[in-house]
């Protein structure tokens, strides 16, 4: 049975959606858990809250046509990723990304975003096909969090990237909202000292 549950990020589009259930698994310093589209602002909230430290705000985006390097016409071997960073944001500030951002960022399907702290280096990121992933020296404090948000813990979880096959693959788009995308995003933050840290491979 389809698990009708779940929603998924308005970008993103699975084969087999009803193999996708709100859990999560820790392994080591990390939690990688899925987390419906509906429960994610509500969740990097919760993250931001407990935080009173400084704490940066993390994009990575497609890297754009012209930077990615064709090993002949019209094939591209490797993809990459720019990854954009806001530094010494306040509580306060966080909050004020996602209210301005929050809902193209949680609806689209091509970008991976979140928080950091600057003093203990806890991050939680926002991935595509909803894959969330927490990193800590102190992984199991967050337990609380996701039962909070009604996030069950699993020994394995099964997340969209398990399901994918050759002849099924996911497929993940832009999403704009009001008329923006996330490529406006850099533009839109230039006054708030937002960077273009690196360019990684995908």
């Amino acid at each position: 049975m389809w698990n009708v549950l779940f929603k998924f990020r308005k970008g993103c589009t699975v084969p087999y959606p009803e193999r996708i259930n709100e859990e999560y698994e820790i392994n080591d310093n990390c939690i990688v858990a899925n987390i419906g589209a509906d429960k994610i602002e509500n969740l990097l909230l919760d993250f931001i809250k407990i935080h009173n430290e400084p704490l940066f705000f993390i994009l990575e985006t497609p890297a754009m046509k012209n930077d990615e390097t064709e090993i002949k016409s019209g094939v591209v071997e490797k993809f990459h990723k720019d990854v954009y960073y806001i530094d010494g944001c306040t509580q306060e500030e966080t909050f004020a990304i996602l209210n301005r951002v929050g809902e193209l960022l949680i609806n689209d399907g091509l970008s991976s975003f979140g928080f950091g702290c600057h003093v203990s280096h806890d991050e939680i990121m926002i991935g595509k096909y909803n894959v969330v992933t927490i990193y800590s020296q102190d992984i199991e404090k967050y337990n609380t969090l996701l039962e909070k948000h009604k996030i069950k813990r699993v020994d394995k979880i099964v997340t969209a990237w398990d399901t994918f096959t050759q002849n099924n693959p996911g497929k993940s788009e832009k999403v704009e909202t009001d008329g923006k995308d996330i490529f406006d995003i850099p533009k839109m933050f230039e006054d708030w000292g937002i960077y273009l840290a690196e360019q990684r491979e995908d």
